[in-house]
């Protein structure tokens, strides 16, 4: 099992949200390259970044950060998500270095665009579904549609994309520990690996998730916890290295 760095970028630093809202963020670092070199230097497998400006605008908005990132570590796969709605977008992503690109909002509102491009672009799409009680949130988290996360992740695995990034809104950044459950039974219900996200804070959710990895969770992405110390990165990733 994966676990993976989350390098979230608002106006070109690095900054935590808690639950989705921009006004709630916290200054990690003004150098992004710098902190991907930190997680590199500590182990990382692959890093995931999230451009929060675009996840809003609906277009790139950190493209140039995000670009800096993967010239400076081109042997480190990187996945990216915010703001992605068109194939341009993907192209550029791709051609910068990116291995990963993650459709989110546009995926829920408009399906047949991830049929699209997980053909077009056939091993680098990832649908990222972001949930509270089973429904998924789209628009940088700021509206619940009626969607059940279930039902759509096996629509898009059926479409051939690489991999669902499940992410249980109500945890993310509160520190409140993975819900295990949820993410199992997603995991469960299709055949494609998913990546957990949200609510990673100590070592015991590393362990936690690890005693369900054989069920389809190839990853874990963390945040909030390695900046803030809760979680030693290096240990943990060793860690979670020996579970599959």
């Amino acid at each position: 099992m994966l676990l993976i760095p989350a390098i979230d970028l608002k106006e070109g630093r690095c900054v935590r949200l808690r639950q989705g809202r921009m006004e709630d963020n916290t200054v990690f670092s003004d150098d992004p390259v710098a902190v991907a070199g930190r997680w590199y230097n500590a182990g990382a497998k692959r890093l995931h970044l999230v451009d929060l400006d675009g996840a809003f605008a609906g277009k790139p908005k950190n493209a140039e950060v995000i670009h800096q990132i993967a010239a400076a570590y081109p042997d480190l796969p990187i996945q990216i998500g915010g703001g992605i709605r068109d194939e341009e977008t993907i192209e550029a992503y791709l051609e910068a270095g990116v291995q990963y690109v993650i459709i989110g909002t546009k995926a829920v509102n408009t399906p047949h665009f991830v049929a699209d491009v997980a053909l077009e672009f056939a091993g680098h799409i990832i649908v990222g579904l972001d949930a509270k009680d089973g429904k998924v949130a789209i628009d940088g988290w700021s509206k619940l549609s009626h969607h059940d996360v279930i039902d759509l992740a096996q629509k898009f695995a059926d479409n051939g994309v690489e991999a669902i990034i499940y992410t249980d809104i109500s945890r993310d950044g509160m520190m409140q520990g993975v819900n295990v459950e949820a993410t199992a039974r997603l995991a469960r219900a299709i055949k494609i690996p998913v990546i957990a996200s949200g609510g990673i804070t100590n070592m015991d959710d590393i362990h936690a998730l690890g005693a369900v990895a054989h069920e389809g969770i190839m990853g874990a992405i963390t945040g909030r916890a390695i900046y803030e110390g809760t979680l030693d990165f290096a240990e943990a990733e060793k860690i979670a290295e020996t579970y599959a």
